[in-house]
């Protein structure tokens, strides 16, 4: 008897270590690296998503159940309602797999990513989501997954029996056990500069662009379009007036003032405390004395129309409404398939937040307008990860640079009043914008995200800032750097590092002991009745001799 319990347990081994082979094989391991759906607070509202941590098998979000599962998708699967389908579902992650080069998406799948992302951002959710830049494994994983949700075409039975033997799983887990941390001390930097005009107590025109960006996820939101191109325009017109501002005679009666700002992506904080400082603190500064008007540049670097988003309608006898006059001037002399409208917008003063950035200058009664190619402050193209190089058209980028620059020649020379025709170009030639610089400043803007919670933390984005500073110094005067504290945000920590583990899924265990018991039942049936098998084996053979 004891021989015989040797012999089954010798079958048992031989049978478990023969099935382990194929099992190490699966259990293959693959690390990268994720970006974390941003979190912020903003006034009584809340964004984004609060989870971070993720243990859970992947899947396609074409599965019908998705119950603490990973969902992974390409940017071309995302849409308001398979995000929705994964939150009702209290799915455990949702992974989004970014190509390395956005510029070949369809126009279609850009469009439609950027509405579900603009949706996404304005609610908060307990479930993390990622953004993964894609690779040759992610892909992989992704052409699985999206296989195996395709198979449920078959029969249930076959389809739970296939997948316990021959289906391959992948476990995707976060490679960091430390707490994630609130950033509450972010440091808000405005810069800002003057040319003097010619005389004393003169009005000011105030130009203005905020330099940060925003998206999904701030490690990866570049802001090409909004905002790069605000501040793209606005560095060349420091450069292009510059040039008169140096020549005594052809220094117009009006100082020109250009402001960068930080945090406009967030409520406009930075411009909120920039104006805050200067009104309520400063003993002298040219926002106490007589502003003619301010420019705001945002979103500029596309599309044949153009829109004055204003607060209040200007009145005839004021500079901003005469300014206005040589906008349209030079769009329909010059450019007459641009579209140019007004919007006029009143200020909710029981909202927390502003639209515009002209809007934190109306509040406290200074006039302004924000020109930009959107018409509706909501746009999806205000923020997102899509937003990069490829979406800008450096033809219309110029293009708009030109019309306002010309006008604010037009304007402050008063060139429509002393009869100079319409048609006459103040820059030309090397007083043009320059192409070459268009694309250089574009692509140092984008070199980097731009991110408010990575622009004083990060050495890369701090850089930026510096060169940011240096074009200002190099064409203005009277340059300043403010700095302000801002404790109101939570930002935790955004990149973490991630692993996939190619495993079995857990019904292949419960099949395995299923094999393994009725392999030892058998062998138990077969000693206990040996005599008898023996018996009827020896009959069979014998039946075979003869």
């Amino acid at each position: 008897m004891t021989g015989r319990w040797r012999l089954s347990l010798a079958l048992l081994l031989l049978c478990v270590q023969s099935s382990l082979p194929s099992v190490l094989t699966a259990a293959s391991s693959y690390q990268f690296t994720a970006y974390r759906m941003q979190q912020y607070h903003l006034g009584q509202q809340k964004h984004g998503c609060r989870g971070a941590i993720v243990v859970a098998e992947a899947r396609s979000a074409d599965e019908p159940v998705l119950t603490r599962r990973c969902v992974v998708m390409k940017v071309s699967d995302l849409t308001t309602e398979k995000y929705l389908e994964a939150q009702r579902q209290n799915a455990a992650a949702i992974f989004i797999l970014l190509p390395q080069n956005t510029s070949n998406l369809p126009f279609d799948t850009v469009q439609s990513f950027m509405v579900s992302e603009s949706e996404v951002l304005q609610r908060e959710t307990l479930i993390p989501v990622y953004v993964v830049p894609e690779d040759d494994q992610l892909l992989c994983m992704y052409e699985e997954v999206k296989q195996a949700a395709a198979s449920r075409a078959s029969s249930i039975f076959v389809r739970v029996l296939r997948s316990m033997v021959t289906a391959m799983g992948f476990q995707i887990l976060v490679g960091s056990n430390s707490p994630i941390k609130p950033i509450t001390d972010n440091t808000l930097v405005t810069l800002e500069g003057v040319l003097p005009g010619a005389g004393l107590d003169l009005p000011t025109i105030i130009i203005t662009a905020h330099y940060d960006s925003y998206g999904l996820a701030p490690w990866l939101a570049h802001g090409a379009d909004s905002n790069g191109s605000g501040v793209t325009i606005l560095l060349e017109l420091a450069r292009l007036f510059q040039r008169l501002y140096s020549n005594a005679s052809t220094r117009p009666q009006y100082n020109l003032m250009f402001s960068l700002t930080g945090g406009g992506k967030y409520n406009f904080l930075g411009t909120k405390k920039w104006i805050e400082e200067n009104l309520d603190h400063a003993e002298s500064s040219l926002l106490h004395d007589n502003v003619a008007f301010v420019l705001c540049l945002d979103t500029l670097a596309n599309s044949d129309a153009l829109y004055m988003h204003v607060s209040r309608t200007p009145r005839p006898d004021s500079p901003m409404h005469s300014f206005i006059q040589h906008l349209e001037e030079v769009v329909s002399s010059r450019f007459p398939w641009v579209g140019l409208e007004m919007v006029h917008k009143k200020i909710n003063l029981v909202e927390s937040t502003v639209a515009w950035e002209h809007e934190r200058y109306s509040l406290r009664r200074i006039p302004g307008f924000t020109l930009s190619h959107l018409e509706d402050p909501k746009s999806e193209l205000r923020g997102s990860i899509l937003d990069t190089m490829s979406q800008v058209d450096f033809r219309k980028l110029k293009r708009n640079g030109v019309i306002i620059a010309e006008s604010l020649a037009r304007f402050m020379f008063n060139l429509s009043d002393k009869g100079t025709p319409k048609e006459v170009q103040v820059f030309k030639g090397h007083m043009d914008f320059q192409d070459s610089r268009l694309s250089s400043l574009m692509s140092i803007l984008t070199s980097v995200p731009r991110a408010t919670q990575l622009l004083d933390k990060e050495p890369r984005q701090m850089l930026l800032v510096n060169s940011l500073e240096h074009e200002f110094r190099r064409y203005l005067l009277q340059v300043h750097r403010h700095t302000f504290r801002q404790d109101k945000r939570h930002e935790p920590e955004q990149i973490l590092p991630f692993s996939s583990t190619r495993v079995k899924p857990a019904a292949f265990d419960l099949f395995l002991g299923g094999c393994i018991a009725a392999y030892l039942g058998i062998v138990y049936y077969a000693i206990q009745n040996f005599g008898y098998l023996y018996t009827k084996l020896k009959s069979v053979l014998k039946t075979k001799h003869a």
